[in-house]
């Protein structure tokens, strides 16, 4: 038994993203690194994972070492060519079974224009709904080009479930750019609020009562 086997799975305990490369590799085609970095670029990156090509030939030798993938030089007119990769059958037996029964890992949010508002104490309320303006150009180009992906994705039936995954990204777009529309609005809010704060530091910025936090926790803990 390996380091990175896991005896109560059945499975070994590969990170996540060789499990999506072994995904991809399901669909039975023999494709190249190159293939599968651009694939994932216009399919499971707009909701996991967008892979340097780097990452993406070292999943594959990964892949290889446990048995799941093999590969072969492909040569065109006597000329060195790409080398193919292709899902062996143990490889498609165990991304069958991770599928169907490996823990779900929750999602994990985050958000660097969040992070940037929840500071916003520190900024100037122009500058940080400016901040959510760019936010807003940038999603409304991904719902754009997470559309264009969905009509390709319907030119293959094999491709119905990565194609309504990439339904669910063109709708998250559209809800954060309803989300960040209000933030701009709650911006307001919260502006005026923080004129009441009691304490401000040297710079002028806005201080919370010391110790304020601790006393919300305990709050909040006697309430759960």
């Amino acid at each position: 038994m390996t380091a990175e086997s896991q005896p109560e799975a059945g499975l070994p305990n590969l990170p996540p993203t060789s499990w999506a490369v072994l995904g991809m590799l399901a669909f039975g085609e023999e494709v190249s690194g190159y293939d599968l970095k651009k694939w994932a670029d216009w399919s499971i990156g707009h909701f996991y994972w967008s892979p340097s090509f780097s990452q993406v030939y070292s999943e594959l030798k990964r892949l290889e070492q446990h048995g799941y993938a093999t590969s072969r030089i492909q040569n065109e007119d006597g000329v060195r060519g790409r080398r193919m990769y292709k899902i062996t059958d143990a490889g498609m037996d165990a991304v069958s079974k991770w599928s169907a029964e490996a823990p779900i890992d929750p999602p994990i949010l985050k958000h660097g224009v969040l992070l940037r508002i929840w500071m916003g104490h520190l900024n100037d309320p122009e500058r940080l709904k400016e901040i959510l303006r760019e936010h807003i150009a940038y999603v409304d180009k991904m719902e754009r080009r997470v559309s264009v992906d969905v009509g390709g994705a319907e030119a293959e039936p094999a491709w119905a479930y990565p194609r309504i995954t990439m339904l669910w990204a063109k709708r998250y777009y559209a809800a954060e750019r309803e989300l960040a529309l209000q933030l701009i609005k709650d911006i307001d809010d919260a502006d005026a609020m923080l004129a009441k704060a009691e304490l401000h530091d040297e710079a002028g910025h806005p201080k919370a009562v010391p110790g304020r936090w601790r006393e919300v926790e305990k709050r909040v803990q006697s309430e759960e």
